[in-house]
């Protein structure tokens, strides 16, 4: 959420940066409910000031016998009038209040100055690639017909079990899920400094909130209606629901969290896209890196987190490329983002892995989670991030494309053969 002080204050500088994000939005409805809102914040105080001197003079004159009676009774009259007007304008201030905070949800987090100006990927920048769009000295095959021959995907019995962008992994598939996924969980939690969380895949309304992910893509999550608990899109919902409504004291920041879960997206604004294979499914699991940071070290922990990324994509031997995100491209909650994308020369094309983004306050501000630099400071928001470390399926395409040989196996790359038990995939009999 931003800041209603800053928006207040200098609302053509938040215009701005709207503006570079593309954002058909404006800050005259939000302006004027902070108006109307002061307003009665201040009719409030005048009016109790009201009754608790008219309560005091009443006081007074009960006291001062019968000659006093009447002018006593006109002062409760005028308490009752008081207490009636005082009920009415509260009223309103509580509505007036709710639709502050609910237009102030809508407004996505500003980007940091550097961050390229653009409308949508089309402008994101190429920082670098580790490798070349290499073709391989055979027919290259998709990860699709490579997973039927291997037999390690079964896309027919989990569209008839859950419909369209299900599939199922089976055999030696379902076991090189796991072993990305422990492997990942190893290397963030004993070299990287990550503690492992394990968090509940169902949320409630609240966790979506504060995260960034309601009120603007409710439509894109499943919803349990009846207890209004909602799957997660991201283990970035509950990793961000960790510390909210807490001040944290004096030396816990940072705090980094990784946690592997299945992530839920009915990925309604992609309908038609990447229909074949595991690209763009609606169950996928992820490994995610969180930190909780002060400000004045978020710009380093975020070059941190991405170097955590990409050593994961080093250790694994894969071609990669790092983009940096445009003002129009990046997600809701961030305010500078970069995606770790790998090449699959099956597909030909590259495939984002990993997205790390420095969301600031923005998050903090809508869970309400601060901290203090010492003990009985004055509390601030901390600033959170959040990476892919990384994405399952499409790392488990860029590996199955890119190991294939010429007789149809695929070679598993080094680092995962412990946590496999084999070094390489074989076509089913």
């Amino acid at each position: 959420m931003l800041s209603l002080d800053m928006i207040r204050r200098d609302p053509a500088f938040v215009m701005a940066g709207l503006a570079k994000r593309d954002a058909d939005l404006s800050l005259d409805r939000i302006l004027e409910l902070d108006t109307r809102r002061r307003q009665l914040i201040s009719e409030v105080d005048s009016l109790r000031a009201i009754r608790n001197e008219e309560s005091k003079r009443i006081g007074q004159l009960m006291r001062g016998g019968p000659e006093t009676t009447d002018e006593a009774e006109a002062a409760k009259n005028r308490v009752r009038e008081v207490n009636e007007k005082l009920e009415a304008v509260e009223e309103e201030s509580k509505a007036v209040e709710a639709s502050l905070n609910d237009e102030l949800l809508w407004l996505p987090n500003l980007p940091i100055e550097d961050v390229p100006v653009g409308l949508d990927e089309e402008a994101n920048v190429v920082a670098r690639v580790e490798g070349e769009e290499f073709t391989l000295p055979f027919p290259a095959v998709p990860h699709w017909d490579l997973a039927e021959t291997l037999d390690i995907i079964d896309f027919q019995t989990g569209a008839s079990l859950s419909g369209s962008r299900f599939y199922m992994l089976k055999g030696a598939g379902a076991r090189l899920q796991r072993a990305l996924i422990t492997w990942m969980l190893d290397v963030h939690t004993q070299e990287h400094g990550y503690t492992e969380i394990y968090p509940p895949y169902l949320v409630r309304r609240e966790a979506l909130l504060g995260s960034g992910n309601l009120p603007k893509f409710g439509d894109n999550l499943y919803h349990d209606e009846e207890d209004d608990l909602w799957l997660i899109p991201t283990a970035e919902v509950p990793l961000t629901g960790m510390h909210a409504g807490q001040i944290l004291e004096p030396g816990i920041l940072p705090r980094y969290y990784t946690a592997a879960t299945p992530c839920f997206r009915r990925e309604k604004a992609a309908a038609g896209r990447d229909t074949r294979g595991i690209k763009r499914v609606h169950q996928f699991d992820k490994v995610e890196m969180y930190k909780f940071v002060a400000p004045e070290d978020s710009d380093e922990e975020l070059r941190k987190l991405m170097g955590d990324a990409e050593d994961l994509l080093r250790r694994l031997g894969l071609t990669y490329r790092l983009l940096e995100l445009c003002t129009g491209d990046m997600g809701f909650p961030s305010a500078k983002s970069f995606d770790f994308e790998v090449w699959s020369p099956g597909c030909a094309e590259w495939l984002e892995v990993s997205s790390c983004s420095n969301c600031t306050d923005f998050q903090a501000r809508r869970s309400n989670i601060r901290f203090r630099r010492e003990r009985g400071g004055r509390p601030e928001f901390v600033h959170t991030l959040n990476g892919s470390g990384l994405a399952i399926p499409r790392i488990m395409i860029a590996i199955l494309e890119t190991y294939q040989q010429a007789d149809g196996s695929v070679e598993i790359p080094a680092v995962l053969q412990p946590y496999t038990g084999y070094s390489r995939l074989e076509p089913a009999k």
